[in-house]
């Protein structure tokens, strides 16, 4: 085969398995057993406002510091001081059962108010002035993932944190495409070049590795999907089809331990009412309609969910209508057999704020992180949370 059509159709092997430094993506294979449960990690893009999705209703600060914004009708109430947004209805029963932790207040020291460097921060579980290439799933596949399909994400990229230093995750918003691409004449013409004598020379046998992955993962997850196709209702959005495809991975019994899923559009500077509410509808009905298809299929019992957005917003609203960047937000947690339901602590002080007038941290996200790893996944945080971290008891 000629070296420069290689090189230019190699081009299908990374739109099917994202690995930039694909060099180093099967230097080591991980010797331990991943265990029987997963996690579904779900990223509300653009900085969620939290104080509008978990709303204060019973604190005049909050009223005052958003006189346009604030919601003041067809709150949820879940306790004296605090509620729903009305979008998040779908979750009541969530919240009711016990299955639902609401973590408020949660953050890092010295907080970024950026999209990137924050999500970036969030993603690598790093410190706000520390710049790290790997994500803390990304490291969690270096010390126990086998597969590539060990972890999936459900978009055409990679996200950093399933970037490991030796091992990646894969990417695909569509199996069965990912599983058709696989299947291309080139995918033969390639393999059936494997033992080319020059691919020492131009250093392409990494490349030849990963290709051969790729079409083993595209199979497997095609060929095992197929027993298992949902029969849930779901709603008509994009993230209801990540959530959907999620659920018939998980009910086929893929042995895949992390999915990777994300809602954006989050970004709200002006007019945020209309857009939050209709954001946070898409999020409630998915998810809802998500645990309801595991719970049908005996498989809600070994999932836990996690939902994340890189910020939350300034407490006072601004003149567009919407609010600005902010700093701590709430973390949502969705399992069965929770040990701290409801919600784990209260909300931060609304007049006790830092300098640029946000909610102060009181929990470090990495603890999250910690405590899902050492209490869910069962493994050593060594290697993957860098900083010492509490673990704490929502599991």
């Amino acid at each position: 085969m000629d070296r420069r059509k290689f090189i230019k159709d190699s081009a299908l092997a990374s739109s099917l398995f994202f690995v930039p430094s694909f060099v180093k993506a099967f230097e080591s294979v991980a010797t331990e057993k991943l265990g029987y449960r997963r996690l579904v990690i779900v990223q509300l893009a653009g900085g969620n406002d939290g104080l509008n999705t978990i709303i204060p209703h019973n604190n005049d600060v909050y009223y005052n510091a958003r006189p346009r914004l604030a919601i003041t009708k067809d709150i949820i109430r879940l306790n004296d001081n605090l509620g729903f947004h009305p979008s998040l209805a779908p979750l009541r029963s969530l919240f009711d059962n016990g299955e639902l932790s609401i973590i408020n207040n949660v953050g890092y020291p010295n907080p970024v108010r950026s999209h990137f460097r924050s999500m970036d921060i969030w993603q690598t579980a790093s410190d706000s002035d520390e710049y790290l290439q790997s994500g803390w799933l990304g490291r969690y596949l270096d010390a126990h993932g086998q597969k590539p399909y060990n972890a999936i994400e459900m978009d055409e990229q990679l996200s950093l944190a399933m970037k490991g230093e030796h091992f990646n995750g894969i990417a695909t918003n569509n199996y069965k495409a990912l599983y058709k691409t696989a299947k291309d004449p080139f995918f033969k013409s390639v393999l059936n070049h494997y033992n080319d004598t020059h691919l020492s020379e131009h250093n392409l046998g990494y490349l030849y590795q990963t290709m051969i992955e790729a079409k083993s993962s595209a199979k497997y997850i095609y060929e095992k999907t197929k027993v298992k196709l949902s029969q849930q209702d779901y709603p008509q959005n994009n993230f209801a089809k990540q959530l959907k495809n999620v659920a018939q991975f998980v009910n086929s019994d893929l042995d895949t331990k992390v999915f990777y899923t994300s809602l954006g559009g989050f970004d709200t500077h002006a007019n945020q009412q209309n857009k939050q509410s209709r954001l946070l509808e898409q999020y409630a009905e998915s998810i809802s309609a998500f645990v309801k298809d595991l719970k049908r299929n005996e498989t809600f019992e070994d999932t836990l969910i996690l939902t994340f957005s890189e910020f939350g917003r300034r407490v006072k609203q601004n003149a567009a209508n919407g609010t600005d960047h902010g700093a701590a937000n709430n973390v949502f947690i969705i399992g069965k057999n929770l040990k701290t339901a409801g919600f784990y602590n209260n909300l931060a002080s609304l007049t006790d704020l830092d300098t640029n007038g946000d909610l102060k941290y009181e929990i470090d996200f990495r603890s999250v992180y910690a405590t899902i790893l050492s209490k869910w996944m069962n493994v050593s945080t060594k290697g993957i949370i860098n900083s010492k971290q509490e673990v704490l008891h929502f599991i």
